[in-house]
C-alpha cells in the first residue's frame, strides 16, 4: 500500500501537506537518494529523506489550544526571535494551524498533524472563527452593516458575517473566511482602526479562561471528524 509523497510526510508531524509540496518543489526530499517529484508516493519500506536526513516515523499526535499573546509571531522560522514554536518551548515539534497577526491575540492551534493543517483551513468547509474587536472611535450602526454585509478588500467582497455591538468602540465578528488581514482591512475601508483584536473561538473550541500565554491540550479533539 503507498500514500502520496505529502501525505507521508505531513504524517512524521514536521509540517503541512501544503509545506511538503513547497519542500518537493525545492528538491529538498528524496526517496531511496532520489530526487522527488510532485506525485510521487511512498512504499513501504522506502526511505525518505529532507535535505539528506531520513524522516519516517509518526510521532503521538499532539493538539493545542494556545492564547496567543501579542508580540508573538505565527511561524516556525527559528530566525524570527518572536516566533511562536520557540515562545512555547513545547517538547515536541508542533507547528500553528493558520496564523494570527502579530498584533492580534487569542485562540491559535498548534500540532504535529499535517492533516489538520487542510481540514481546519479549507475555505470550503467554512469553519467559524469569532473575534472581539475594539476600533479607535465609536461607530454607528451602518458600521456594522456593513461589515456584515460585506466590504470590498483584497480584489474581492467579504462574504457576510455575523457582527453584533458589544460597546460603543468594541463589536463582536463571525467570520467563516480568512483573508489575509481580514478584520483589520475591514475596518480601515470603513475609515476606523483596530485598536486590539482577540480571537475567542475556533469552531466550536473557546478561549475560555485560558491564561494569556498557556495551553491546553485538544486529545482526540479533532478525531472526532471535526
Amino acid at each position: 500500500m503507498s500514500v502520496s509523497l505529502n501525505k507521508f510526510v505531513a504524517a512524521t508531524g514536521i509540517c503541512s501537506r501544503r509545506e511538503a509540496d513547497r519542500w518537493i518543489e525545492a528538491g529538498r526530499l528524496t526517496i531511496n537518494g532520489q530526487i522527488a517529484t510532485k506525485g510521487n508516493r511512498v512504499e513501504t519500506g522506502d526511505r525518505v529523506a529532507l535535505d539528506g536526513k531520513l524522516i519516517g516515523a509518526q510521532p503521538d499526535r499532539v493538539y493545542l489550544a494556545f492564547h496567543k499573546p501579542a508580540g508573538i509571531t505565527c511561524t516556525t522560522d527559528a530566525r524570527d526571535p518572536d516566533n511562536i514554536v520557540d515562545f512555547l518551548n513545547y517538547p515536541d515539534r508542533i507547528f500553528p494551524v493558520g496564523r494570527l497577526d502579530k498584533a492580534s491575540t487569542g485562540l491559535i492551534f498548534l500540532t504535529n498533524d499535517g492533516d489538520v493543517v487542510n481540514e481546519v483551513l479549507r475555505a470550503e468547509h467554512e469553519h467559524e472563527k469569532e473575534y472581539i474587536v475594539t476600533v479607535d472611535r465609536p461607530y454607528d450602526d451602518r458600521f456594522l452593516e456593513r461589515m456584515a454585509g460585506g466590504v470590498p478588500i483584497l480584489g474581492t467582497r467579504t462574504n457576510p458575517c455575523q457582527v453584533e455591538r458589544l460597546g460603543k468602540r468594541r463589536f463582536r465578528i463571525v467570520l467563516t473566511q480568512g483573508l489575509n488581514r481580514q478584520i483589520r482591512r475591514m475596518c480601515k475601508y470603513l475609515g476606523y482602526r483596530v485598536m486590539t483584536l482577540k480571537r475567542v473561538r475556533i469552531m466550536d473550541i473557546t478561549l475560555g479562561d485560558l491564561p494569556v500565554g498557556a495551553y491546553r491540550e485538544l486529545e482526540g479533539f479533532f478525531a472526532g471528524g471535526h
